[in-house]
């Protein structure tokens, strides 16, 4: 037998595996750099970058005493958990000095899409309490539903919406701060072209078969980078990009400044380096298991819930190991107890859809066509997202898109949930235990049935 540890909610569990298992260990940086070394001292990187910026000129030397310059930067709902933000901000500010440019000439916006705001308490976890005193209400979180401030410039080549906030659009110089990557999913476009953007713009993006995780050939990015070059040329301005590579989620490996793709080019790179494509790690195996901690990006100073964890991170985030590591019908074992709890401050649509959606259909593709509008204009909920702290409607429709792994996983089977009844509700089978789940799998797949487990 083999003993693994796993995660499982706020703890852990020891399960026995067969001794035919195979064991693959996934690093606390694993999706960034992980085992990169980190800059031993992140003021001088950031200024170093800052001062050798790829493809424009410095920040100095492009900007005027009567600039009007926005600085977006990464939400909280992004893993990186060092000072990036706050060293970054420092030094852009420094720039826009030496330039003569006044604080009162420059915004601050936390590029939060269609997640919930965020209030100053919150904001200074990672931007830092005296740059939250600062600038006072010249920093904000961005609206998506604040038609007032939002431009549309129009449809790109192949017919995506483009739209963006007023405050990016207008300004002479808009700057963002990525604080790391994960693979190849964020940073690039995505920032700006999300980021600051409304559903219109976001729905080309978010559905079932646009998101994408890949370093390389990312189908996602096709479509941001063409949102991107459609905004340049319209503006006939580029976008500023401060673009990060994690060697852990608390400290940078890798930080570059200037244009948005050349930027991005240069943090690929480095993330097809650490990265190599999974499938190319393991023969398939019939069964795949793994451990959900209690964790999601979008339950920060909130509380999850069984959509967040079962779908979202167990399909979304962490399934990723589902086509990489299992053959087609594969058996998924997913150890976590899963308690039915909703956070109705942060997350008030996902109980609906977890009520209202779920039970009538699983498939990503039926929820966007029957419900996705639906939860796209609810009035209550959408005033509830632009005045208090609740997420965007429609984001609770888009956390059921990893559902669609289900067309290569033949079932998933929930080892220990505190109540069956939670992951039965979305078709999921249970047991017990770890090695009941995987005795499960023998009964259909054979008892000498391959298992890897990702430890």
């Amino acid at each position: 037998m083999v003993t693994v540890t796993l995660p499982f909610g706020d703890e852990t569990v020891d399960a026995e595996l067969p001794a035919r298992a195979t064991v693959i260990s996934r690093s606390g940086g694993a999706g960034t750099g992980g085992g990169l070394q980190p800059v031993g001292d992140l003021d001088a990187a950031v200024r170093a970058a800052l001062d050798a910026p790829l493809g424009l000129p410095p920040i100095r030397e492009i900007v005027s005493p009567s600039s009007r310059v926005v600085i977006a930067f990464d939400d909280p709902t992004v893993t990186s958990f060092g000072p990036i933000r706050r060293v970054a901000i420092d030094a852009i500010l420094e720039q826009l000095a030496e330039a003569g440019v006044p604080d009162a000439n420059v915004l601050l916006i936390c590029a939060n899409a269609l997640h919930r705001k965020f209030s100053h308490e919150e904001l200074a976890t990672i931007i830092g309490p005296d740059h939250v005193a600062r600038f006072g209400d010249r920093l904000f979180c961005h609206d998506a539903e604040d038609v007032e401030n939002i431009v549309n410039l129009g449809v790109t080549p192949r017919g995506y919406d483009v739209e963006l906030s007023r405050f990016a659009v207008e300004a002479d110089l808009c700057i963002y701060i990525n604080a790391g990557l994960h693979l190849g999913f964020s940073g690039g476009w995505k920032s700006i072209a999300v980021g600051l953007s409304t559903w219109k713009s976001i729905r080309h993006t978010h559905h079932p078969d646009g998101m994408s995780m890949s370093v390389l050939n990312n189908r996602m990015h096709e479509v941001l980078n063409e949102m991107g070059d459609h905004a340049e040329a319209i503006l006939a301005k580029r976008f500023y990009k401060i673009e990060c590579v994690q060697s852990s989620p608390t400290k940078i490996a890798h930080v570059w400044a200037g244009g948005v793709s050349e930027t991005r080019a240069a943090a690929l790179k480095v993330m097809a380096s650490r990265n190599p494509p999974r499938r190319s790690q393991s023969e398939p195996s019939d069964v795949v298991v793994y451990g959900l901690p209690a964790w999601s990006p979008y339950a920060v100073f909130g509380t999850l819930n069984p959509i967040l964890t079962l779908i979202s991170s167990g399909l979304g985030y962490l399934g990723g190991y589902i086509e990489a590591l299992g053959r087609p019908g594969c058996t998924v074992v997913l150890a976590t107890p899963t308690p039915e709890q909703w956070d109705m401050e942060h997350h008030p649509s996902y109980r609906d859809c977890w009520t209202d959606v779920l039970p009538v259909t699983r498939d990503p593709y039926e929820i966007m066509h029957r419900f996705g509008e639906q939860f796209a204009t609810h009035t209550g909920y959408i005033d509830r997202y632009r005045n208090a702290v609740a997420f965007h409607p429609v984001h609770a429709v888009l956390a059921t898109h990893p559902m669609r792994r289900m067309k290569h996983a033949g079932r998933v089977v929930v080892a220990g949930a505190n109540d069956p009844a939670v992951p039965q509700h979305i078709g999921f089978e249970t047991a017990p235990t770890v090695e009941d789940a995987i005795r499960l799998a023998e009964s259909t797949m054979g008892a000498d049935c391959s298992v890897v487990c990702v430890n």
